[in-house]
């Protein structure tokens, strides 16, 4: 038998799907499963019901094993649980937020930070004969980890943690799985023994017993309902003296023995509870993938639907118009869809460095620190790019796409949380700011406020160029223009990066002498304070020029003509349309002229005329099936008259 010849749609979604294509293939299979999906005319307490069931038929798939280590029972592959995982965000992201509660916040706790005399612990949690959850958050505190009111006090008398709530404020807040059906909780407190506050640990602290009834110290409550996520358990956990056994700490990091001596081979506290958090950066980069497939959802639906919605009349033909062959239409979605391009690819290789650091591959002592800021970055410009993208799609499909039966209304309130979901995204994007302002410096991330403005108001040299491989890929593209010539064309990819980086470049200097500027006269936070506008943007142009580096990286690795040349259009449509929305700091800041950003909007117009007969490919390459669209008005047949 011929083997069938593969399409442009094809190879651009085999190069979406990244190095674990074939854990999406099979997922694509698996989860056109009617049963996976929300029913929306349930109730809250019926969508939770229906997603633990469903986590149950999701047990079957193998997905979750992959994600933990052989001796668990499961295949040591990280980069392919967090891939697969993600697939289920499309069907139901009520789904794939309980399923990452469960196998990755909860499970990663317990692994990652805990040591063999948890082994049992992870077997019960994979298999879901025991539920749990992941309390960190705290009503006072929620970026603020380092300063959680929890404590967990060691009594050597009877060997055992007491875990207690001092304060109103220290209760465990919109804990996920706390409202109903979580039996046990990973606890993030402050560790005390011999008197001596020893920083944030986690601890197992049962919650509940067999029956579901709160146990003796326990006080849960149901957060009741949100604004999404329907099928998801919220609720809140108080602790009154709660006794544990010494052993339920997860002490990978550090341990108490019998008499409360208390060791770790970290010795800085500061650098243990950062190694700590470290160790669950699989949530951050699960939370950015999961964001952009509920965009490429809605994108794939409201391009459909605007292929085939019909109204007013062509004044010379007497046909009606699609949707789409207007201009405002195609300019509303397809710079959109050129940004889900970009952002697959950067998750992609986010992914893929997620999995060699987490398999012990890349052994540098800098790459999980700067896999962190990447993840954070990430996570706040994909959920940031799901929101709008929803709400565009919601918009374009007019009455329809407020039909609960069409999805987007659903998407949009699910995602919605995203944005705050595993950090703040105002609070990741400056993270990314300091580390950039500190260039990675050992020296100074431990010091306090004054410390790191100092340093930062000292800094003079290029940190985009010397921090980054970016000066080395605009040579190389440089080196693959005609002759080797640069001319300044912005049609040219290495004249898009440099731009993109030279904005970075300002951004971050100019922040520094701001820094150094308010530090002479005034305190730490209030020069800080003063700057945070500008580190905002410095952390967003990082992020915006490793989004483009990414998509370069991505491009090269598609081999069929075809297929590349339309991906190079479609990356020229995200730089275009990524400037114009910055035209005015570009020219305020005499980046371009204003001939020149004319030009750029010009181009946007020109990119999205050329992609246009283009759509239904670049659809298919976003690598949502149709039977997972779940749309009604997709098979509506009256879709196609005017009003």
């Amino acid at each position: 038998m011929a083997t069938e010849s593969k399409t442009s749609a094809d190879h651009l979604r085999a190069a979406l799907d990244g190095p674990w294509r074939e854990v999406r293939e099979q997922a694509r299979r698996q989860l056109c499963d009617d049963r996976l999906f929300a029913d929306p005319y349930l109730d809250y307490k019926g969508a939770r019901a229906r997603v633990l069931d469903q986590m149950r038929l999701v047990t079957e798939f193998g997905l979750a094993e992959k994600g933990f280590r052989l001796e668990h029972g499961g295949t040591g592959e990280p980069g392919a649980a967090v891939t697969g995982l993600e697939m289920l965000a499309y069907a139901d992201l009520s789904l794939w937020v309980k399923s990452g509660v469960q196998w990755g916040l909860f499970g990663g706790a317990v692994e990652n930070l805990g040591t063999e005399r948890h082994d049992d612990v992870v077997k019960q949690l994979l298999s879901l004969d025991l539920l749990g959850c992941f309390a960190m958050t705290e009503s006072g505190h929620g970026s603020d980890v380092a300063n959680l009111e929890t404590t967990a006090t060691y009594d050597p008398a009877t060997r055992e943690f007491v875990v207690h709530s001092p304060t109103a404020s220290a209760r465990k807040d919109y804990i996920g799985g706390a409202a109903e059906h979580a039996r046990m909780a990973a606890v993030f407190a402050q560790l005390i023994t011999d008197g001596e506050g020893r920083g944030v640990h986690c601890f197992l602290v049962p919650i509940r017993d067999e029956e579901g009834n709160d146990l003796p110290g326990v006080t849960t409550s149901d957060c009741g309902l949100k604004g999404g996520l329907a099928g998801v358990d919220n609720g809140r956990i108080l602790f009154d003296h709660v006794r544990i056994p010494r052993e339920n700490l997860l002490n990978r990091y550090a341990d108490v023995e019998p008499d409360g001596t208390y060791s770790s081979e970290i010795e800085n506290q500061s650098r243990r509870f950062f190694t700590t958090l470290g160790t669950l950066v699989r949530g951050r980069v699960s939370v950015g993938g999961a964001a952009a497939a509920g965009a490429r959802v809605a994108l794939s639906i409201a391009l459909r639907y605007a292929e085939k919605r019909r109204q007013f009349k062509d004044p010379e033909t007497g046909e009606e118009t699609v949707l789409l062959d207007y201009r405002s239409h195609q300019r509303r979605l397809l710079p959109l869809v050129a940004r889900s391009f970009a952002l697959a690819f950067a998750q992609n290789d986010l992914v893929r460095r997620m999995h060699v650091i987490q398999t012990g591959q890349d052994l540098d002592p800098t790459a999980q620190r700067a896999l962190e800021k990447r993840a954070a970055g990430l996570k706040a410009a994909q959920t940031r790019h799901a929101t709008i993208a929803i709400q565009e799609c919601r918009e374009a499909c007019g009455g329809a796409g407020y039909l609960t039966e069409n999805r987007l209304v659903t998407l949009k309130a699910d995602t919605d949380v995203f944005t705050t979901f595993e950090g703040d995204n105002l609070v990741l994007t400056q993270l990314v700011a300091k580390e950039l302002l500190t260039s990675y410096a050992d020296e100074v991330r431990d010091l306090d406020a004054l410390g790191w403005v100092r340093f930062a108001a000292t800094m003079a040299r290029d940190v985009v160029r010397e921090s980054s491989g970016v000066r080395q890929l605009i040579q190389r593209l440089r080196d693959l223009s005609d002759n080797g010539v640069d001319d300044g064309d912005l049609a040219r990819r290495s004249v898009q990066l440099q731009l993109f980086a030279d904005r970075e470049d300002y951004l971050v200097r100019t922040a520094a002498h701001r820094l150094r500027a308010r530090a002479q006269d005034t305190n730490p936070f209030e020069a800080f304070n003063n700057a945070q506008d500008h580190i905002l943007l410095a952390g967003e142009a990082h992020i915006e020029r490793l989004i483009l580096e990414a998509f370069i990286e991505g491009i090269a690795g598609i081999d069929d003509p075809e297929a590349r040349e339309l991906a190079d259009s479609v990356c020229d449509l995200f730089v275009y349309s990524t400037i114009e929305q910055n035209q005015a700091w570009f020219i305020m800041h005499r980046f371009m002229s204003v001939d020149r950003a004319k030009s750029v909007r010009r181009g946007v117009n020109e990119l999205v005329d050329r992609l246009r007969p283009h759509a239904p490919t670049l659809v298919e390459a976003l690598g949502v099936p149709e039977a997972m669209l779940h749309a009604a008005m997709l098979d509506d047949p009256s879709s196609h008259q005017g009003e």
